[in-house]
Parts: structure tokens; C-alpha cells; sequence
């Protein structure tokens, strides 16, 4: 602390204050799981108000009303309590619009992907949106839950209720393994310690809770919550009569329609392609992130009180990470570059107050997440929330053609950073784009997720017809022999390679095209081995026909010169 004082006093035009995800004392005496870096936030400046998309429920003086008789019915309460009724401004949270709300008709509602792809355009460019649907679940997900699935319980994940201030020495967890509960349990426990705070287990309004959210993490001290975070399993009921669970937004359904690239996955995917349920309480929170590969994700909120949601549209990530690196972490990660930034977000354990991404111009937007409301987050859109009380949620990730360009720069900056794919979106790419190949086109088709994905496949094609062209011609004496695994993966970037790859006795394992370069200064003269699927030049000729269509070859060429520059530096 001396340290920070020290620093406060020399930067007074640029006061900061590190924080970061305190863990506080584990309750249960569990060793923590993980170890994070400190956190930085820097103070916030003012900015210009802009145009609300949508009002807020409640007004300022309904809300000064409000917070005046909950700190007076609860004036017994303890004297950290009473600190936190103390100064602390939150005009910044009126300053964060909100994000579109569609109210889709039964008819409109009948096929997920074509009611997707009719506001994409508008509501991509917030990065998340609500879809409040027509149909009401018949059968309770508590029912659900304790019927249908007899025996279920969950296991919590404890979350430090602050933002602490630390130096660069010091490391923090962000959860911790807590206790197994029934739901009937959570829920009991829940509500107790929502009455214990506020009096009250529910009905609060939302811009109070999320004033009181944000106060309770800068100036909370020792408050903790728990969260049921990857529970496996649906609250959407097998009953043929729930009208909900029979139509085509059934998470355990949706990941596998006709128009999902998931569904051409040979094994399922926890999380990816099944569901998981999201039980939480009063303030559990779930930090900073994007969904894995940039895929779309979609969340249904089946029973308890609401969520608010922060979400940063794909066209701000590249901000949003330089905001992150320079201002949050602030020379403490161990990448250079966004791609830092992107490394430690993927672990989920950040958390700021959106106020940071004002102060720096970078859009965000917000959402009042309802019983019976999905959430659904665009590709490559970072965002992050908490609760407001007991709740139930269930999510699951999809991806439409349009996903595929995001899933190209997530399959290159995952091997920038030797990271392992989730889903192999070479063989998904590639799968897609010959079924495509095939098909009838209708006249009142949306053409512009399939040009997506024709764009797609011909870069990767080009890009893998350029890594051979370079492979022999820097080793001649390379043997070609035919492919017929599926994917594997790269031992030195990791990443796929599903077109081909290459083997030597300097490796024990498969090198991806890309690291041409190392091959050709390989001293194990003709044992180089080049293998390439068998059916290469079928694909080859397919992204040819891709390309003589209308703007395409344009945008390949566009493409290609700005990948080459990162395949070139080996990377």
C-alpha cells in the first residue's frame, strides 16, 4: 500500500488504483485452484452522454427512494455494510445503452437460424441482444431439474465480492471449489443471503442492484458469493408437450440443426454442443470473455431473478483487448500485444467496471436479462455480467456460415499462441463448404452467410496450395505421400491440419505446412515426408468455382496479402 500511495502521489493527473479479484479467506479450506495477476483500473473521466436506445425501468428518485428505505430497514447491519452506503458515483452506468430487444412473433419464431439472420445485421453491431420468446416452457426447469433428473446436485465455485488493490508481486484466484448443493438448497441459501443484505430475497430494481454491485466490488472488504458455473445437463424438459422444449430453440437441439456447422462435429462438446446450466445468486458474477473460437453463443433464462449483462461489439474487441493490456493489466502479462491481453481473458478471471471501457471510447452496451429471454452474444464479442439474485440459466454455443471469417482469425491467433483448438475449424470449414458445393440454391436465400463461408474456404485453400508451393521448393527432395487421418494437430504451434502436414526425424510428431522455414534447415536430408489428403484437388477446383462468383476473388486477394504476412514470419 505504500507502494500505491507512493504512486497516487506522483501521477495526479492520471490517478489509478490496482485492483484486482481479491480471494479473500477460502470459508471451506479449499487450496485455491489457480493463481492470476493483479488487476489495474485506472480512474474515470467524464464522457458525452449519448442516445438511449432503450429507457430505464426505474427513475433516479424511485431508486434515491428505494436505497433510502433498505439502508433504513437495515440499519442493524454491520459496519462495512454501512461504509458501502457511502460516496460512490455511478453516473457512468447511464451513460451504457442498451442493447436491441426483439419480440419475434410464433411464426418468426419457428426457425432460429432465419430469425438470426434477419437482425444479425442491427444487432451484431452491439455485440449482444435479447430475443424474448413467444413460447412459455409448460413444465418449471425446477421441476425439471429435480424430477426429470432425480438425484441432481452442483457443485458452487466461491467468488471474492471485491476488487482488492495489490502490487506486481501479488497473486489472486478468482473462485474457488465451494460446496454441493440440491437446487432446493442453493436456492434456501440464496435467498437468505439476499434477505440478510437488502431485507428482501427479490423484487429490488435492476439500476439499484447494479449500483449496489459495483459499489460492493470497489469498496468491499471480505464479502463472498458463490456460483455454479459448467453444470452438465438441460432444464429444458424430454416431455413431447412442453411447447418451449418441442420447438427449435431447445438448446439441446439447437447446436444440431441443419444450418448449425457444429453439427457436422463427430463427438460432442460440453459447453460447445451441449448444454450447461448457470445457477447463480446475488451478485455471482462471470468475468470478461469471448466464447471459444469467436463462436456465436445463446443463453436462456429459465427461472429466478434477472441478469445484467455487458456486452462489446466484434468491431471494438481489437480496443477492447488495447484497453485491457495498457490500462488493466498495465505490463504485467507475459505476451506482447492484444494478443496478451486475449491470453488471460480466455481464463475468465477478469473483471472491471465497464466505467474503464467509457473512459476510453470503446462502445459497450448493456442487457436486463428476464425469465423466458435468451441472450445472445455475436461472434468475437466480449462480455461479461452478474446476477441479481437466485437464477437458473442455460447456454450452449452455435455457428452459422457468417462465423467462419471470425473462426479463421481464431484459428491463426490460436497458433500465434500455441494454443489448442476446441473444435477443428479446418475439417468444419472444409466439410461445410463441399455440402455447399452440392446444393440448390434458393432464389430468396441470404447469400451473404454463404459468401462468408465460400471466402472462407478459398483463402484456406490458397493458403495451403502457398505452404507447399514453398515446402518444395526449399526441399526439393521432399516425399509426398497421401493423407487419410482426420485432423491432427501441429507439436510446435498446435495448430490443425487437416489438408496435410508433414513428418521428419527431427520431430517425433506432425508439423503443420506453416513451418516450412524450419523444414528447410531440417539436417535429415530426404526423410522429410509431405502428406496431402487425397482428395485436395476436388476441394481445389471447388474453391476455383468459389471465386469466379461476383466480389469474391477481390475479397480472397484482399485477404490473402494481409494472412501471408503472418504465415511468412513463421508464425
Amino acid at each position: 500500500m505504500s507502494m500505491m500511495k507512493q504512486k497516487k502521489t506522483v501521477q495526479k493527473k492520471t490517478l489509478k488504483a490496482r485492483h484486482t479479484l481479491s480471494s479473500g479467506t477460502n470459508p471451506h479450506n479449499e487450496r485455491l485452484k489457480q493463481d492470476r495477476p493483479s488487476i489495474v483500473i485506472p480512474a474515470l473521466t467524464s464522457t458525452k452522454p449519448k442516445r438511449r436506445l432503450h429507457s430505464t425501468r426505474n427513475s433516479s428518485s424511485s431508486l434515491h427512494l428505494l436505497q433510502e428505505a433498505v439502508l433504513t430497514k437495515c440499519s442493524s447491519g454491520s459496519q462495512e455494510e454501512d461504509e458501502l452506503a457511502g460516496s460512490f458515483n455511478p453516473g457512468w452506468m447511464d451513460k451504457i445503452h442498451h442493447c436491441p430487444v426483439y419480440h419475434p412473433s410464433t411464426d418468426e419464431f419457428d426457425d432460429p437460424f432465419v430469425y438470426l439472420q434477419k437482425i444479425a445485421p442491427e444487432a451484431s453491431k452491439y455485440g449482444i441482444c435479447k430475443v424474448v420468446s413467444p413460447l412459455i416452457s409448460s413444465i418449471p426447469a425446477g421441476v425439471v431439474l429435480m424430477k426429470e433428473k432425480k438425484g441432481f446436485k452442483f457443485t458452487t465455485q466461491v467468488q471474492p465480492l471485491r476488487l482488492a488493490t495489490w502490487d506486481n508481486d501479488d497473486k489472486i484466484s478468482f473462485h474457488f471449489r465451494g460446496r454441493n448443493y440440491t437446487l432446493r438448497n442453493f436456492e434456501s441459501m440464496a435467498n437468505q443471503e439476499a434477505a440478510r443484505k437488502y431485507c428482501v430475497s427479490g423484487c429490488l430494481p435492476s439500476a439499484y442492484l447494479e449500483r449496489e454491485f459495483w459499489n460492493q466490488m470497489e469498496k468491499g472488504k471480505r464479502g463472498t458469493v458463490e456460483y455454479a458455473i459448467n453444470v452438465d445437463g438441460s432444464a429444458f424438459s424430454r416431455s413431447s408437450g412442453d411447447p418451449l422444449s418441442g420447438s427449435k430453440w431447445n438448446l439441446k437441439e439447437l447446436p444440431r440443426l441443419h444450418w448449425c456447422t457444429l453439427r457436422l462435429l463427430e463427438n460432442a462438446i460440453p459447453g460447445v454442443t451441449d448444454p450447461m446450466l448457470y445457477i447463480g445468486m446475488l451478485f455471482s458474477m462471470f468475468a470478461w470473455h469471448v466464447e471459444d473460437h469467436y463462436l456465436y453463443s445463446i443463453n436462456y433464462h429459465h427461472c429466478g431473478a434477472p441478469k445484467t449483462w455487458y456486452g462489446v461489439p466484434s468491431n471494438a474487441a481489437l480496443q477492447f483487448e488495447n484497453v485491457v493490456q495498457h490500462c488493466v493489466y498495465d505490463r504485467l502479462l507475459s505476451v506482447d500485444g492484444e494478443d496478451g491481453a486475449f491470453n488471460v481473458l480466455a481464463e475468465k478471471t477478469t473483471l472491471f467496471p465497464p466505467k474503464i471501457l467509457l473512459q476510453h471510447g470503446v462502445p459497450v452496451y448493456k442487457a436486463v436479462q428476464m425469465p423466458g429471454e435468451f441472450v445472445i452474444t455475436f461472434p468475437r464479442a466480449y462480455h461479461a455480467g452478474f446476477s441479481h439474485g437466485f437464477n437458473c440459466g442455460e447456454a450452449v454455443n452455435f455457428a452459422a456460415a457468417d462465423w467462419y471469417p471470425f473462426g479463421a482469425e481464431a484459428s491463426h491467433r490460436y497458433a500465434r499462441l500455441r494454443k489448442m483448438p476446441v473444435i477443428p475449424y479446418e475439417e468444419l470449414l472444409c466439410k461445410e463448404a463441399m455440402l455447399v458445393s452440392e446444393y440448390e440454391i434458393k432464389e430468396n436465400a441470404d447469400l451473404v452467410p454463404l459468401r462468408c463461408l465460400k471466402i472462407s474456404f478459398a483463402c484456406l485453400l490458397r493458403l495451403h496450395q502457398y505452404a507447399r508451393w514453398s515446402i518444395k521448393k526449399s526441399r526439393p527432395s521432399v516425399n509426398i505421400h497421401p493423407k487419410s487421418q482426420g485432423t491432427i494437430f501441429c507439436i510446435i504451434c498446435r495448430r490443425e491440419c487437416y489438408l496435410g502436414h508433414l513428418m521428419c526425424n527431427c520431430y517425433t510428431d506432425p508439423i503443420c505446412l506453416f513451418h516450412g522455414s524450419l523444414i528447410s534447415k531440417c539436417p535429415c536430408g530426404s526423410s522429410c515426408n509431405l502428406f496431402i489428403r487425397d482428395d485436395i484437388r476436388e476441394m481445389e477446383d471447388v474453391a476455383k468455382m468459389f471465386e469466379q462468383e461476383k466480389g469474391i476473388h477481390r475479397e480472397v486477394e484482399r485477404q490473402m496479402r494481409r494472412w501471408l504476412l503472418s504465415v511468412e514470419d513463421g508464425r
